[in-house]
């Protein structure tokens, strides 16, 4: 029989049998918390077991087994554990199936040090461990984040001698990506190279993934290149993933062609495929290159889901197309599919950001019809629609309804009421909303001291937005060209020229670049002052940094 020293796998394995059992609850299980039985089927497994356990003659293993399966298909690992303290509670011993089943359960609920207790009864009870329970124990640990732990253990098992398979090592492969030691990964599958290991799609498709999140996406296409030279066939999940990544990185000719290649090379592509596709191309506002991938999709026999609709009305928006937008929502309510609350707030961000505030409040309202919960996205769409068309005295009532639907006002819903009252100039309001802020212990961020600094700027309160923007230097935050260019043109309204040219400078030196309106404000300040060979030496620098307007 092979042993585990407990200093070599730095857990205790040395617990007793004692131990383990105090752990687990030694009343009836009639007494099993119903909260880890949700619904009929599962309290029809725990009365089933508590009826089995109960029997005068002891109940089979396999019996036992069977039930308990049933509970950890469907992921009820307390309801597990609960059942199995009752099993032990009652005298009957579990075989090593179960104890299997048990480290399992432990191993899912991050509850590693009762894993490796249980691991260690396995050798007690004079049982032979196998590779599955082995790997069950690495996952275990890469789930709760201990991937180094996890490469100690399999350093262990080797020198006992055990012989590990693929998806031992798909394991370790998986919980170095997910931690961003994709090289690491790389290296792990170099060596098995050398070993009895087969290697498979699974581990590649996990590398590549692994580098694209990484943002290593050049590393990724050569991986992949390489994985299909080594007589590796990539599927729908390799070419999803770097897809993906080269999505993120703005690579979408790249992308399109990589799903075309995915047709040509008879791989099937599936929604996920399309909608990544679909969203990117959206998002940089190539709605009609979108729209192909589009009609693309419905050729090939996919019906297109809630994630497509919401991505091409996103993207209708995005380019203020919303007879489009608005169309393709009816088009989706037509097919049946039933809009959720994304959908709902793309229609009325989209609607509020393109002034059409009365349509997005009838969306609204019309959410609660359909039984839809808003979030605080929704809430701030509309809040922010309802402010920029003066209709301020709305929100109130909407504040009213967003925390009774449970929905907490965040940053950005403050951000908001901010500049609403700034812009309508109610200052004092502002500020007194701005020592809200504070008080509740919400950090406030570069975008909500730039909104007050324009408005105190803008109000002929100089003094207390130069308080707020050193306050801003002192606490060390990282301003943007925004926050410089409003305190650029407080300066200049009060005829602070001089120090305005100086913060131009300051802001220059901290590698924050001046833009278009930035100059702007510099050149009309000194036209003002009939001052044109400065203005028009300023009018020079701008062209010769090539500032564009945007």
């Amino acid at each position: 029989m092979l042993s585990f020293s407990a200093t070599k796998l730095r857990y205790s394995l040395f617990h007793s049998f004692h131990a383990i059992t105090c752990f687990f609850p030694s009343s009836p299980i009639l007494t099993l918390s119903y909260s880890h039985i949700p619904n009929l089927h599962h309290h029809d497994v725990a009365v089933s077991f508590i009826r089995l356990i109960n029997r005068r003659h002891p109940p089979s293993q396999v019996e036992i087994g069977k039930l308990l399966k049933s509970l950890i298909r469907d992921q009820h690992y307390h309801t597990t554990v609960s059942l199995f303290s009752q099993m032990q509670f009652r005298g009957i011993a579990p075989d090593f199936i179960t104890m299997s089943m048990l480290i399992n359960c432990f191993c899912q609920m991050g509850q590693m040090g009762y894993a490796f207790s249980i691991f260690g009864m396995i050798f007690k009870m004079g049982y032979e461990c196998d590779v599955i329970t082995l790997t069950t124990l690495m996952k275990g640990l890469c789930i709760t984040g201990n991937v180094k732990s996890a490469l100690e253990f399999h350093d262990d098992v080797i020198a006992q001698g055990y012989h590990l398979d693929e998806v031992t090592y798909g394991t370790l492969i998986n919980g170095l990506c997910k931690i961003g030691k994709t090289r690491a990964a790389i290296e792990l599958m170099q060596r098995l190279k050398n070993q009895p290991i087969k290697l498979n799609v699974v581990m590649c498709n996990t590398i590549i993934d692994g580098l694209c999140k990484e943002g290593l996406v050049n590393e990724a296409r050569k991986y992949f290149s390489e994985m299909i030279a080594s007589g590796i066939s990539p599927n729908v999940v390799s070419y999803n993933s770097l897809i993906h990544g080269l999505c993120c990185v703005d690579q979408l000719e790249e992308a399109t062609q990589l799903l075309k290649q995915m047709v040509q090379t008879s791989i099937k592509p599936n929604h996920y495929t399309y909608n990544i596709l679909i969203d990117a191309l959206c998002k940089d506002g190539r709605t009609t290159d979108g729209h192909e991938v589009f009609h693309l999709m419905l050729q090939r026999g996919l019906e297109p889901d809630l994630v497509t609709f919401n991505a091409l009305i996103d993207g209708y928006f995005l380019v203020k197309k919303v007879g489009e937008a608005t169309a393709l929502f009816d088009d989706m309510v037509k097919m049946g599919l039933k809009p959720n609350v994304r959908s709902y707030t793309i229609m009325i961000d989209g609607y509020c950001k393109n002034k059409i505030v009365d349509k997005a409040v009838a969306l609204f309202k019309e959410m609660s019809q359909r039984n839809l919960v808003p979030d605080t996205v929704t809430f701030n769409s509309i809040i922010d629609g309802l402010c920029k068309s003066g209709r301020i005295s709305d929100v109130q009532d909407l504040l009213h309804e967003m925390q009774a639907c449970g929905q907490c006002p965040d940053l950005t819903t403050y951000n908001i009421l901010l500049d609403a009252l700034c812009k309508s100039k109610h200052l004092q309001e502002a500020i007194d909303l701005f020592q809200k802020i504070v008080n509740k212990g919400i950090h406030a961020n570069v975008v909500t001291y730039t909104i007050l600094i324009d408005g105190l700027c803008k109000g002929w309160r100089l003094k207390t937005a130069q308080q707020l923007f050193q306050n801003l230097l002192i606490n060390g935050y990282q301003l943007n060209v925004r926050t410089y260019t409003v305190m650029i043109g407080g300066l200049c309204k009060e005829g602070l020229f001089d120090e305005a040219m100086v913060l131009l400078l300051e802001m220059d030196k901290k590698g924050c670049f001046p833009n278009i309106v930035t100059y702007e404000i510099i050149i009309r300040h000194l036209l003002q002052r009939n001052e044109n060979d400065k203005a028009e030496k300023i009018l020079r620098e701008m062209i010769s940094r090539k500032v564009m307007q945007h």
